[in-house]
């Protein structure tokens, strides 16, 4: 599985980083996330309800951050254990750009790869299933990160 993208985020670059870097704010976005913990500097733990086509569990998450530049870079080294859904490994590379406006521009690509139960389902829906949680991952992001959305939400409650 490979996928790149860019997203414009409404914020200055200090700010998209530290929420990159912050716990809570990543459990927040990641859709299905039970918990996060920081485990050091640049490691973190989480536990992540998911589903990917025909399969649903809970995965245990080890991330890891190496070639760390703050606040431009860093390549994200994932591992994801499902138990009898399978695993996963990837690496992702989070590229952070200060645009003229005072927004940020993020980068990213991903490659990885995953095996067990996960592997039998195609790698069709694989990367559809990651697609997926990128763009909901950034959408509440963007949303966690940009107060006027923050003021549109509260303005015309759903």
């Amino acid at each position: 599985m490979e996928q790149s993208g860019e997203h414009l985020i409404p914020v200055e670059r200090a700010t998209v980083w530290r929420s990159l870097n912050d716990p809570v704010v990543l459990a927040r976005c990641i859709s299905g996330c039970q918990s996060m913990e920081q485990l050091a500097d640049d490691r973190f733990a989480a536990t992540v309800k998911a589903r990917v086509g025909p399969v649903r569990a809970t995965f245990e998450v080890a991330l890891t951050l190496t070639d760390i530049h703050p606040p431009e870079s860093y390549v994200l080294q994932v591992e994801v254990k499902g138990k009898a859904a399978g695993f996963g490994k990837g690496l992702a590379e989070v590229a952070l750009a200060e645009a003229e406006d005072g927004t940020t521009l993020l980068r990213y690509s991903v490659a990885g790869r995953v095996g067990g139960k996960l592997a039998q389902i195609g790698a069709r829906l694989i990367d559809s299933a990651a697609r997926k949680m990128a763009d909901d991952f950034f959408s509440a992001l963007h949303e966690a990160l940009d107060p006027a959305a923050d003021r549109q939400q509260s303005a015309n409650p759903s």
